[in-house]
């Protein structure tokens, strides 16, 4: 949809669907419905409206079957409002998309009471092998280092012998 014409009618087909969704259709398996968003196809003539219904899978069935019944109804409405010389055809898709979005909170909550729990069980620890457990390159002048260098070659020529 990146023809802006496209997207002009996009939106003017989600502000009166949901217009006629608040204010003119009487369906009583009608929820509490939100127009998410509208995808149009590039010739203009299907249209796609996303929606949402606050409720539980009941209210969701209901909502479909209503919107299913009122398509003829808002079809007409939008080709009124749009005066195209032909009107999209509309078909209703349940919007996962708030859903998802939980799920992942969720997903996340979890994943930061993890951070936190292995962060306070770090707390107070210490390494296994003292402070600095890597080796370190050997600096000359140091007196420890080559006394220990000298009683290995020593012990190395008492091997050979």
């Amino acid at each position: 949809m990146s023809n802006p014409r496209v997207r002009k009618i996009a939106d003017r087909i989600q502000v009166i669907v949901a217009e006629m969704l608040e204010r003119r259709i009487k369906d009583p398996r009608l929820g509490f419905v939100t127009v998410t968003d509208v995808r149009v196809t590039g010739d203009s003539q299907q249209a796609t409206v996303f929606y949402t219904v606050l409720g539980d899978e009941e209210e969701m069935a209901g909502t479909a079957a209503a919107l299913e019944s009122a398509r003829g109804l808002l079809r007409s409405e939008v080709a009124k409002q749009l005066q195209m010389r032909t009107a999209p055809t509309l078909s209703f898709v349940h919007d996962a998309l708030p859903e998802t979005a939980r799920q992942l909170d969720e997903v996340l909550a979890r994943a930061r009471q993890s951070d936190e729990q292995v962060a306070a069980a770090r707390e107070g620890a210490t390494y296994a092998a003292g402070e600095d457990p890597y080796k370190k390159p050997r600096v000359e002048g140091d007196d420890e280092e080559s006394e220990d260098d000298e009683d290995t070659v020593a012990r190395e020529r008492a091997d050979e012998e």
